[in-house]
């Protein structure tokens, strides 16, 4: 029997403005299973990262609230527990690797610090077994001269080594689940196949689960199970990675496929997903995709379709495979 390491459902986080209320993710459901890697993919403003905040809590001092869903994990809702509980869970049960290593990073404090800290609290090292595990967790994530580096401030280092110090300390209490935000944005190629590798490494080695968000669509081919397509805050279409890369579904995941370059294509005649993502206090009625998909008939701009199983273990939240006559009638 598969064992459910989280699960996210009908999650509805919103944002508060003077524009406006802002559906940043609206009903999005996701599972992860234990020792599964789950990509959640889509362009930038889908709600990826939110609904990744939103697992770890983090949006207290910000305009955004979890105003429904569920979020368990092992069994356990996250949110009943109290800031203190979710305290011993991040970075320990939990961890993440966060999009902007600079604004992640306290700028006053010496990295070494910053690292040491959660070992010493979660692993319940002493100063010198912290600093030893700390040191060789830099070296596991390819950072030169990992020594001094303890010593130095996150300002002192470029963009691709914080971002390496974010992962050795995401990855340094070999947590149960890692969610990963974009990790390998900042790093050169070499530096990004060694980062890969080693989060691999961590999944079969401790059975870690891995939430991975990306844009790079090569990367959730190597890297994932399972695939979750997210656009304007909802999932549009979840599958095996197989699957989706040979027989995707809906028309933004054919885009988004369709926009990989590949080799020995002509540069000149790349193909795009026309259009922007909608403006979030003012989405379009019915399906959120409706103005920029090529496929839109008539009932995409009255009714929103759901996420329906077109077949097993493939779902996808499209028209075209949804009886459109039963719809309208409800």
């Amino acid at each position: 029997m598969t064992e459910k390491m989280l699960e996210i459902e009908d999650l509805k986080t919103y944002f508060y403005g003077d524009e406006g209320v802002v559906k940043a993710v609206d009903g999005v459901t996701i599972t992860v299973n234990k020792g599964e890697t789950v990509g959640v993919v889509g362009e930038s403003g889908c709600g990826k990262s939110v609904t990744s905040l939103s697992v770890m809590r983090l949006l207290q001092d910000t305009p955004g609230e979890i105003v429904d869903g569920s979020i368990k994990f092992e069994g356990k809702s996250l949110l009943n527990l109290s800031e203190k509980e979710m305290r011993m869970i991040r970075g320990n049960d939990i961890a993440m690797i966060f999009q902007e290593p600079m604004t992640s990073l306290n700028p006053v404090y010496k990295i070494g610090k910053q690292l040491e800290e959660a070992i010493k609290l979660h692993l319940r090292y002493d100063k010198k077994k912290a600093r030893i595990h700390a040191v060789n967790m830099l070296n596991l994530v390819g950072l030169p001269r990992a020594n001094e580096v303890m010593n130095e401030y996150p300002h002192q280092l470029s963009g691709g080594m914080r971002q390496r110090v974010m992962i050795a300390m995401a990855m340094a209490c070999n947590p149960k689940l890692l969610i990963a935000d974009e990790p390998t944005t900042a790093l050169d190629v070499t530096i990004q196949a060694q980062i890969l590798e080693l989060m691999q490494q961590l999944r079969n080695e401790s059975n870690t689960s891995i939430m991975l968000i990306t844009h790079d669509l090569g990367v959730v081919a190597e890297m994932c199970d399972r695939v979750v397509v997210m656009y304007a805050g909802e999932v549009v279409e979840e599958s095996d990675v197989y699957t989706l890369f040979e027989n995707p579904k809906h028309p933004y995941t054919k885009g988004l496929i369709g926009s990989v370059p590949k080799l020995g294509q002509d540069v000149e005649k790349l193909d795009s997903i026309p259009g922007n993502v909608p403006i979030p206090t003012n989405m379009p009625s019915g399906c959120k995709f409706a103005p920029r998909c090529e496929f839109a008939m008539d009932i995409c701009w009255k009714k929103d379709p759901v996420l329906l199983e077109t077949n097993d273990k493939h779902a996808c939240r499209c028209w075209l495979y949804q009886d459109q006559e039963k719809a309208l009638e409800v």
